[in-house]
């Protein structure tokens, strides 16, 4: 019991091959020993807990070394690597900044480095942290570090390095050591926990690396701590109960729920969540982690992001395919958003069930929206012309075949009158028929068929070839009188087109001359009868004055661009003087006023200022009185 030495200080490196998670320095560093290309200052930087002071004294040992191996290790079997694992090794001084940063302790070290080393060849001083420094001490170092004795070398390491002058940095070859990986970190650890003969889960390892935050020594005490808790045996639960995290199962259960859309077993989870002891912002935050690694294992390209034990991975990627892409981009949003905010809310239990409410309807407006497109889509659609794929010369063929028939008697059984050859309609030149007669016109009778429909090219259309039969009663056209027997089916298709056109000819025109004095009454009556109904832009029309042009264009300005665009009001108004003017050739030409041109009195002297242009008594009243406006 009294001989127990904590993980850290036990399973320290002492190689360069055990140091975890810093493979390209521990590389430069071994091929700079091997070549002899060392340089006289080094400087390790990095967080907390990565082997900077570690590999300082790795590297201090390994120069040292009598009998190097080939790789560039340390032998640890000569006098010098036995001195060192002794801590009795006379060459190798190490410094800690933080409680020796005077100019004084300084000195001491630069008269120490003066004497040659005894036995070996360097004598290496380590200087931890030393940001720690004064101004003036590092000053006092600057000379000695720039040219130092060739037996003399120096290792700083800190974990600011921007506290540093910039005097010292140009002086040292700097390593930038980086945060230990979650599964270098759960493999140590998985090595301590063998050598200590203690069955350790790998999600509870996992879970340790995670809470390490990169760094080795803090998963290490961790790890000591929790065997001191559980024994010999290490389970996910001893872990989380002892780290106070909360377990992933809820967050599992959670994301199901919202998926379902069940929001009641959300609340349930969550309020079991706050009777545990744990704080919303901690449920927000595990909950917005759990949401991104379902986003990284849904792809197969960025699964290796997601660092953890096989059968979690295997978890996670069962669920990610519950979940959409869309759901998971809105829920991190969200969920973002809601711990952002959490600090600032006065009901901190109200604010997480509300983000769990709107997290549950993600799924049902997804499914809406795309009702709605679906919708949108059917409405679009239209009933489409099936051209006829009958090149032009099958059509007239067809044509002259069908004039042919029309000569031969019809027999009596079919209850119609023999066609004649003077009542057979006359096709001359059916080539230009097609060209001529336009595609969309009417069918004058029920009894004429559509016998092809030729093809429509570049929107132009393509007249139908028609073909009627003779019946008892004649047919007519509607509203010529004629009877189609005595017409060709060419004069017949002219008075359709001619029906048509008459059909579709525009209003009568109207057009009754008015003055300008007119025009203006005829607008102060609109801006008195609309005033209630739109007031802004009536407004607008108080304030612009007509203008009668030629061809009855009413010109008038408007202050900004927005009421030129405002179809509505601009068709009622045109309506309403083409109306009173009995005109309707009129049309409206609005127009923006320059900014010159739009002057609005805002402040008190503006508005004296304008009374006073208006009316001249306020003027004389002001200069008899001597007034003057504050």
């Amino acid at each position: 019991m009294d001989n127990f030495i904590v993980s850290a200080r036990k399973y320290r490196p002492s190689t360069f091959v055990q140091v975890v998670g810093q493979d390209s320095i521990i590389s430069t560093l071994k091929n700079a020993i091997l070549t002899g290309h060392l340089a006289q200052a080094f400087l390790f930087t990095g967080p907390r807990g990565v082997g900077k002071t570690t590999c300082a004294r790795i590297m201090a040992k390994t120069i040292n070394c009598l009998n190097p191996t080939s790789d560039g290790e340390p032998c640890n079997e000569c006098e010098s690597c036995r001195a060192f694992n002794e801590n009795a090794s006379f060459n190798i001084h190490e410094l800690d900044a933080a409680s020796n940063n005077s100019v004084e302790d300084i000195r001491k070290l630069v008269e120490q480095v003066r004497i040659p080393p005894q036995a070996g060849k360097y004598k290496v001083y380590i200087i931890d942290e030393v940001h720690m420094l004064s101004t003036a001490a590092f000053n006092a170092f600057l000379k000695t570090l720039e040219e130092p004795p060739a037996y003399a070398k120096f290792i700083l390491a800190t974990t600011e390095k921007h506290k540093i002058i910039p005097t010292i940095l140009s002086r040292c070859q700097i390593f930038d050591f980086k945060r230990i990986g979650v599964s270098d970190i759960a493999g140590h650890l998985n090595y301590v926990a063998k050598s200590e003969h203690i069955v350790a889960e790998e999600e509870a390892l996992h879970v340790i690396a995670q809470k390490a935050d990169g760094a080795l020594r803090d998963a290490l005490s961790t790890f000591d701590q929790i065997a001191s808790f559980s024994g010999e045996q290490i389970t996910y639960k001893d872990v989380i109960e002892n780290l106070n995290i909360l377990d992933f199962e809820y967050y599992f259960r959670v994301t199901d729920a919202l998926v379902s859309g069940d929001l009641s077993t959300v609340l349930l989870i969550f309020n079991e969540i706050l009777q545990n002891g744990f704080d919303g912002q901690d449920f927000l935050t595990g909950l917005n982690e759990h949401f991104r690694n379902l986003l990284v294992v849904k792809n197969p390209k960025t699964v290796s992001l997601f660092e953890s034990g096989q059968s979690l991975r295997e978890r996670y990627q069962d669920q990610a395919q519950r979940c959409s892409r869309a759901f998971l981009f809105k829920a991190l949003e969200l969920v973002n958003q809601y711990d952002l905010n959490y600090k600032n809310s006065n009901n901190k239990r109200l604010h997480v069930e509300i983000a769990m409410t709107q997290l549950s309807i993600i799924n049902a407006e997804s499914l809406v929206s795309e009702e709605v497109v679906v919708i949108e889509k059917v409405k679009e659609k239209r009933p489409v012309y099936q051209q006829s794929e009958k090149p032009k010369q099958d059509v007239v063929e067809e044509i002259k075949q069908k004039q042919e028939e029309a000569k031969k008697p019809v027999v009596e059984e079919e209850k119609t009158e023999p066609v004649h050859s003077e009542n057979v309609p006359v096709i001359e030149n059916p080539e230009n028929l097609i060209e001529e007669v336009p595609e969309d016109n009417p069918l004058p009778d029920q009894n004429i068929e559509t016998l092809v429909a030729p093809e429509v090219e570049k929107k132009e259309f393509v007249p139908k070839v028609i073909h009627r039969k003779i019946e008892r009663k004649p047919a007519t056209l509607s509203g010529t009188g004629r009877s189609i027997r005595n017409i060709s089916i060419k004069g017949g298709l002219r008075s359709i087109k001619e029906m048509q056109e008459k059909a579709n000819q525009e209003e009568p025109v109207i057009i009754t001359e008015f003055t300008q004095e007119k025009l203006e009454e005829c607008w102060k009556q609109f801006v008195e009868n609309y005033r209630e109904q739109s007031p802004s832009f009536v407004n607008t029309l108080v304030q612009s004055n007509p203008t009668l042009g030629p061809d009855y264009v009413i010109e008038y300005k408007v202050p900004n661009i927005l009421i030129t665009k405002d179809q509505l009001n601009n068709s009622i108004l045109l309506n309403f003087l083409k109306t009173e003017l009995n005109n309707n050739q009129i049309t409206l030409s609005p127009s923006v006023m320059e900014r010159d041109e739009v002057k609005q009195a805002f402040t008190e002297k503006e508005r004296f200022d304008e009374m006073m242009e208006k009316y001249s008594v306020m003027r004389d009243l002001k200069d008899a009185l001597d007034l003057e406006l504050e």
